[in-house]
């Protein structure tokens, strides 16, 4: 399982509007950022695991992920389903003067990036929401702007955008509540709670088995079945979204790294980090430098 390699680059935004995923395209990702996701979904359903918790994806869901957060998606495309979604990718930090002037905005827009969130996901937002039309007007402007225009433009699209958000988001009832509490997905998120605590170590199935009072192969099918990968998949993509983090924010050596990530062998380590990433950890480490 390839964790998906769309980290933030040092573009200013990475934006999409109303993309399209049919036939089973990328039906299980592993997916993160080194900034701030706003996800808004037209179409689709599904799972998405975020915080060891699991929401429901469906039409007229809001999503935020703050920098590092990994969330797993897992689409269903039965009956010809298609997931359609826009989104906005920024690094924060670049922005926040931008609201300054307004201090109650900028009170959220810190909370966004850097508060505890109660719930990464938003719902019952209809397609004629004013949100919905923020993302059509900036797909709309965008192609016509110049490279001066271009840092003014993002800023007014991401104050509106905050703006028309931050009401919805002191509405409790309309933030995502997680599947109900069947038995199965209550098992999913003591494992996940499990590997959050553990995965900087050497795994050992037959560990989590004694702590959860599951059977190691119950463990496996259970999770497997719930997530729609493997806990092998999942531990590398925790592993090397960690990795990533330490490549980025420290100047460790690859093979304090690996060990940091519970990889005792640092070749292994970078064979790993290059199926999943496309490149070795010091390359990537020195084209982000690079940026």
């Amino acid at each position: 399982m390839r964790e998906a390699a769309n980290q933030y680059n040092g573009e200013l935004l990475q934006f999409a509007y109303r993309r399209k995923s049919v036939n089973y395209e990328h039906k299980e990702t592993f997916h993160s950022h080194l900034g701030v996701e706003l996800l808004f979904i037209h179409q689709g359903k599904g799972t998405m695991i975020v915080d060891n918790v699991s929401y429901e994806i469906k039409p007229g869901m809001l999503c935020i992920f703050q920098p590092y957060q990994l969330h797993h998606l897992r689409l269903e495309y039965d009956d010809d389903q298609i997931f359609e979604r826009s989104l906005a990718v920024f690094e924060p930090t670049v922005f926040e003067a931008c609201f300054e002037s307004f201090p109650s905005l900028h009170a959220f827009y810190k909370y966004v990036y850097l508060g505890k969130l109660t719930s990464p996901c938003l719902y019952g937002i209809e397609e004629q929401h004013k949100i919905g039309g923020i993302f059509q007007a900036m797909n709309e402007r965008r192609a016509s702007w110049s490279n001066d225009e271009r840092f003014e433009e993002i800023s007014l699209f991401l104050i509106e955008l905050f703006r028309s958000l931050k009401p919805l988001w002191n509405k409790p009832e309309d933030h995502g509540a997680a599947f109900p509490a069947r038995r199965k997905n209550h098992q999913v998120e003591n494992i996940l709670s499990w590997i959050e605590a553990h995965y900087m170590t050497p795994f050992r199935l037959d560990d989590l088995s004694k702590a959860l009072h599951v059977s190691p192969y119950h463990l496996s099918h259970l999770f497997k079945e719930a997530t729609g990968v493997s806990m092998t998949d999942y531990i590398a993509a925790r592993r090397i979204h960690h990795a990533v983090r330490l490549l980025t924010t420290s100047d460790k050596s690859i093979s304090l790294v690996a060990e940091e990530i519970g990889l005792t062998n640092s070749s292994y380590f970078c064979k790993l980090f290059k199926s999943m990433m496309g490149v070795t950890p010091h390359q990537y480490r020195k084209r982000w430098a690079g940026n």
